[in-house]
């Protein structure tokens, strides 16, 4: 096996199966093909692009808001999907909606029993003939829905639902499992992967297919291999049974003449710290091509080998077919955290363009293991910069100069693999939210070229020794071990991002901190398996703290302390991470120069970057002449046939913005009620074309909150 991939051809998939699925009718009242959004991400090829051309460069100008509908406080980024007439959606209860299209006017509601607070960004379609289905996840369940009614169809799993953390090898109630992306659809399949913890104990990320009918398993891909799988080799022996994550969160992108799925995977569990997981660990960080039919691996290629860095895969790719030389070439793209973009061949899983191992440094932790060379592609060029040096800090006020350039002159700046060292910082660039990010990409089908957002701002990072059993609170032992990466071993976090949970019993009691750990809100995942003793005593420290840190408080009862010890064993890194922290200067902005975000166009034919320009700005910042800086942006674009670029994605200045396709020319924004972290889309009703995004104000704790779907379209003449 190679080291980065392995290549075979695949078979093709059942010619007159997909000849007789594309001639299925649409559903009653539906609109001609090409005026629907059927799918996240446009189509199974995860585009984002429509043929609609109504609103074009000449005529973006005179776009106006056509409705709106609040839908509560919360957090969304969810991207709808348009079937006939009928626009699907959800709430930041993860509530599923029916809205008429053309005006917003809620049809139905459905509210599952348990609300969930999980980042849910889609749902999936189903149709054969007659048959329909909406598939939709709300907590750590998957739902077929009537799309008629809203209502769970009780033939599928459970009285309309399977719960996704069985089958997994553990025990189910122990387990972090939730369905951020939507599932991809192949014939009477829909194919899964989840999101989970990003420390231990995690489960393995198995890529799933189930029945769309029943809910049946009908196959599983092992991301983290059994012993004699091909795999297995670059893991610890018993990995599996340890081990977890390598999952899929972004979702995924389908090849239908094909019959292939092509599944984007994060890093291994924990996140920061591999000195238990020796190796390269396939399949974590990899593009994995499957036999969409039978879960069968047909190639892979993994973009980081023993990932220390959380540089998961973090966006659906895209397939599109380029021209080289005369020779065209099915062509699948995959962007990635480090900001690099991916091209290979989607059928043998061949580079379009040469990818280099690199050699990179070593890290200097005891125990820890790190790859010798990582894989660069020569083309594209990244769309962020690789490393930050003094050259770079930022210019804005000479004080701010000057903080920041103390500060980098004691951390660690030697590019995007110098591994986190114990008790020196890292400067993390780009930081951990990338480069790109959960939005991922738009393509042109017919010229080749990509359109994606970035974010190009530093971030520092550490490593801490672990306070050995006996010397701590061993509720602060849990807390550290499960909680101090976002919410750092202080419990100051790093507002706004990661709220401080000092005086945390003076906002929240014991019920309320239970229902967080059980459901997750946001960012936060849920903590099932902190239960029992541990969760007993992380209550005890988390929500009582003693006056130091360390030692035991009288009013702790021994024989809880004796189970906890007994039960954790030698369950301990020897290694946390000390806490994500963005590098700003002393008055909060970005430590490096703008851009801050940008918006990129790339022709994938050549490799060639076309044009690259500022996403969003600091509204306060412009007003005192500093515009155009760029800024943090989630969320990604939308391309039209008529050479448009649709984004939101910026936080502080909440606006949505049009793009000239063909140079990066701004034609047109609004602003939004809140900011548009979600991914737009686009559709037709009755001939007039809509475009509509979801926002939220939760990654703006200063701004306006709230969530509100708002569309847009060309007046009515």
């Amino acid at each position: 096996m190679s080291r980065t991939g392995s290549y075979r051809l695949p078979k093709l998939g059942n010619l007159a199966l997909l000849a007789a699925a594309a001639a299925l009718p649409l559903a009653p009242g539906a609109s001609a093909p090409g005026k629907e959004w059927r799918t996240y991400g446009g189509n199974a090829q995860g585009q984002r692009f429509s043929a609609l051309k109504q609103v074009t460069p000449r005529n973006v100008a005179s776009l106006r808001e056509a409705w709106r509908i609040d839908t509560g406080p919360g957090a969304l980024q969810f991207s709808p999907i348009m079937i006939g007439t009928t626009l699907y959606v959800a709430g930041p209860d993860q509530s599923v909606m029916a809205l008429e299209a053309a005006s917003g006017k809620q049809l139905w509601r459905f509210t599952p029993d348990a609300p969930g607070f999980q980042p849910v960004r889609g749902v999936s379609w189903w149709e054969n003939g007659k048959e329909q289905a909406l598939f939709a996840s709300t907590s750590h369940y998957l739902y077929a829905l009537d799309p008629k009614t809203g209502k769970p169809i009780p033939s599928f799993g459970k009285a309309g639902r399977i719960d996704l953390r069985e089958g997994l090898g553990r025990d189910p109630k122990s387990l972090a499992v939730f369905l951020t992306s939507p599932g991809v659809i192949w014939q009477d399949l829909i194919i899964t992967g989840f999101r989970t913890s990003e420390s231990l104990p995690a489960p393995p990320g198995d890529i799933r297919a189930f029945d769309v009918r029943t809910g049946a398993l009908r196959w599983s891909f092992r991301t983290i291999p059994q012993a004699g799988e091909p795999g297995a080799e670059t893991w610890p022996e018993g990995a599996r049974d340890r081990s977890g994550a390598a999952n899929n969160w972004a979702g995924m992108a389908l090849d239908q003449q094909r019959g292939i799925v092509f599944v984007p995977t994060g890093s291994a569990a924990s996140d920061f710290y591999g000195g238990d997981r020796k190796g390269d660990n396939l399949y974590a960080n990899s593009l994995i091509a499957l036999d969409a039919s039978t879960g069968k691996r047909i190639w892979h290629f993994q973009t980081v080998h023993h990932d220390i860095w959380d540089r998961d895969l973090p966006a659906p790719p895209s397939l599109v077919t380029i021209r080289q030389n005369g020779r065209k070439i099915d062509a699948v793209v995959q962007a990635s955290k480090q900001g690099l973009i991916f091209v290979f061949d989607r059928a043998t899983g061949k580079p379009v363009f040469p990818i280099v191992e690199t050699p990179v440094p070593q890290s200097d932790v005891p125990g820890e293991y790190s790859a010798a060379t990582q894989p660069r592609p020569t083309l594209p060029a990244p769309i962020s910069r690789q490393v930050m040096t003094e050259d770079m800090i930022t210019n804005r006020t000479p004080h701010a100069r000057a903080e920041v350039l103390k500060a980098l002159r004691t951390a660690r700046s030697t590019g995007p693999y110098t591994p986190l060292a114990v008790g020196q910082k890292t400067v993390i660039m780009p930081g951990y939210d990338g480069g790109a990010e959960w939005g991922g990409a738009a393509v042109d089908p017919s010229r080749g070229v990509l359109y994606i957002n970035a974010q190009d701002v530093p971030s520092l990072g550490m490593l801490r020794r672990n306070v050995a059993q006996g010397q701590v609170h061993p509720g602060k032992a849990i807390y550290d071990q499960q909680c101090s990466a976002c919410h750092g071993p202080d419990r100051a976090g790093t507002p706004p991002e990661m709220p401080a949970l000092i005086g945390l019993s003076r906002r929240m009691g014991r019920t309320e901190v239970t229902s967080l750990l059980d459901t997750g809100k946001g960012r936060m995942p849920a903590f099932p398996q902190l239960a029992g003793v541990e969760r007993k005593l992380l209550f005890e420290w988390l929500l009582e703290p003693p006056v130091t840190e360390g030692g035991l408080p009288s009013h702790l009862p021994p024989g809880l302390i004796a189970e906890y010890r007994k039960m954790i064993g030698d369950r301990k890194d020897p290694y946390l991470f000390a806490g994500y922290e963005s590098f700003r200067d002393p008055d909060g902005y970005p430590a490096i120069t703008p851009p801050w975000g940008t918006m990129n166009a790339i022709d994938l034919n050549t490799g060639a970057l076309l044009w690259k320009v500022p996403l969003g700005e600091y509204p306060e910042l412009a007003a005192a002449g500093m515009k155009d800086t760029g800024s943090p942006n989630y969320g990604g674009p939308l391309l039209t046939a008529s050479r448009l670029v649709f984004i939101g994605a910026t936080i502080f200045d909440r606006k949505f913005r049009a793009f000239d396709a063909d140079n990066g020319k701004l034609l047109w924004q609004a602003q939004l009620p809140f900011a548009g972290v979600a991914s737009p889309i686009t559709y037709s009703v009755r001939g007039r074309q809509f475009i509509v995004i979801a926002t939220s104000g939760t990654r703006d704790p200063k701004g306006p909150q709230g969530t509100a779907y708002v569309a847009f379209a060309l007046p009515v003449k």
